[in-house]
């Protein structure tokens, strides 16, 4: 089996290439390798894949409508794991064609690669952010969610609104699945965690926004991966479900609060940060809460990493890697 990872340098992307090909799976890997963050970490992980003569790695913008139109063409898959996105709630309020380009015409292009090739199961990240201010909680999949506040989370529920369609068209076996704030070692250096430990370490300041009085669903790297992995290997049913779509929560459902997070972050480094309290973001959200029952039940998903030992882990990589 060959499965095709989109965002095969990033985080996520990075941990399910490595999940696969311990598996015995042969892994095509593509991923633009932008500036966003560092193009050299996206390099390093690159590097811990590459020496699997099971992975084959082609740098290639999935906005690109002819190269993934030949990829398909050209290379034989089995499933998809679509990853690849402009990612980053603040980043959309700057550079917003970056995620029209990426998330949505981006997406399209995958869309139209699996509907010609006949793709198996095509499992793709939608994000948490579709929630809003959503106050219902835990956040279900049954929640209303057609009031996006930033533009990232518009281009995701775009992006369930989209797969939907091409499921139901073309009888696509399809599954989202909703990340919350997922975290841990060889992670995204945009995301607050991985700036507090930066910061903590370079004593300098963090910012704590929204007065610290928010709630985040933080999922550790590992138990994210094991959730991707069951789906991927149980796409909804073409005689069961119709259309063949399936839409998840993949989440710790056990929110934490920003300030016992910090106080966690404090305990591993070793060191008390320097606070700079701040109003909320535009575009940010107060709190992050998932129901995860139905990916419990069809999958057997069970989120088992507390954040004090996902910390810790993250830490010991940061200091290994950064020195």
């Amino acid at each position: 089996m060959q499965v095709l990872v989109t965002g095969a340098a990033g985080f996520i992307g990075y941990y399910v290439a490595q999940h696969l090909l311990k598996e015995g799976t042969q892994v095509y890997g593509i991923d633009n390798l932008n500036d966003y963050y560092a193009v050299d970490l996206k390099k390093s992980r690159l590097a811990e894949l590459e020496p699997d003569q099971n992975f084959r790695f082609q740098e290639l913008d999935i906005s690109d409508r002819n190269a993934i139109a030949e990829l398909f063409q050209t290379q034989s898959f089995d499933r998809v794991i679509h990853l690849a996105a402009q990612a980053g709630v603040r980043y959309s309020l700057d550079n917003p064609h970056a995620y029209v380009d990426s998330n949505l015409v981006g997406f399209v292009n995958i869309l139209e690669g699996c509907r010609h090739s006949q793709i198996s199961h095509l499992v793709y990240a939608s994000s948490s952010s579709v929630y809003g201010t959503n106050k219902k909680v835990p956040f279900s999949i049954e929640d209303n969610v057609d009031h996006p506040v930033s533009l990232y989370a518009a281009t995701k529920k775009s992006n369930e609104l989209m797969a939907h369609s091409y499921s139901h068209l073309y009888q696509i076996p399809i599954t989202g699945l909703r990340f919350f704030t997922v975290y841990g070692p060889w992670g995204r250096p945009d995301m607050a965690y991985f700036k507090f430990v930066d910061a903590i370490a370079n004593n300098k300041s963090i910012d704590v926004y929204n007065h610290g009085k928010m709630q985040r669903d933080f999922t550790y790297i590992d138990d994210v991966v094991e959730g991707i992995i069951r789906v991927l290997h149980q796409p909804p049913n073409l005689d069961i479900t119709t259309p063949p779509y399936k839409l998840y929560n993949i989440g710790n459902n056990q929110p934490v609060t920003l300030m016992r997070f910090i106080e966690v972050i404090e305990t591993a480094m070793g060191k008390a940060a320097e606070k700079n309290f701040l109003p909320m973001q535009p575009g940010d959200v107060p709190a992050t809460y998932a129901d995860v029952d139905a990916l419990m039940n069809d999958v057997g998903f069970q989120p088992k990493t507390p954040i004090e030992e996902g910390i810790q882990k993250f830490v010991t990589w940061y200091r290994s890697y950064y020195q």
